[in-house]
């Protein structure tokens, strides 16, 4: 299977540090790796609605930007999500976009957790603090998404900026984004599992 990777913005801006810093990460992967951009804020999804008791879960309709995030997902084998620390974590986009997984989990025919099983969650973000444990919440929320799915967990790519560009001055930063997808990431696993 080809690699095909999709790359989920969650800021509420373009062009910001960590899209540009998830950009300086996949101009490495090799020309015959599909890469598929996605913007939650161009593609915004409704309120996510909790109905694991309260009614039968049905496939999103064609038009509409959860099944389009839906199938993007499903067609992807490495899942990039691109999230500024927002509060110590991931952006409210983001948040949403991982609170549709659990109704995608109960969609009948749709198999969410069996086929992402395998696959390979990786995380990218910019902060504005120098010391990088802030963002272990950010971490966190990855990492235990990818060992609750059973999929592999490439770690997050961290970088530092504040204003507008400024994570392209980071030079740590830009020399881990040469080789970050390069890495075998190991299957994810929850803390009381190590």
């Amino acid at each position: 299977m080809t690699r095909q990777f999709l790359f989920v913005l969650g800021s509420s801006r373009s062009g910001g540090n960590t899209e540009s810093l998830a950009r300086e990460a996949a101009e490495q992967l090799p020309a015959d790796f599909e890469q598929r951009w996605l913007s939650l804020a161009e593609h915004p999804l409704p309120d996510f609605v909790d109905l694991r008791r309260d009614s039968d879960h049905v496939r999103p309709p064609a038009a509409g930007n959860p099944a389009m995030l839906l199938d993007a997902t499903l067609a992807a084998t490495d899942i990039v999500i691109a999230s500024p620390l927002y509060w110590y974590s991931v952006s409210g986009l983001t948040k949403r976009y991982l609170d549709y997984w659990s109704g995608w989990l109960r969609t009948p025919g749709v198999d969410f957790k069996a086929t992402l099983a395998g696959r390979t969650l990786w995380g990218v973000t910019a902060l504005a603090h120098k010391e990088p444990e802030v963002a272990d919440p950010l971490i966190g929320t990855l990492n235990h998404t990818a060992a609750y799915m059973k999929m592999r967990f490439g770690g997050v790519l961290l970088g530092n900026g504040s204003g507008r560009g400024d994570v392209l001055n980071d030079t740590e930063a830009l020399a881990r984004a040469k080789t970050f997808f390069a890495q075998e990431p190991p299957l994810a696993r929850f803390p009381y599992e190590a």
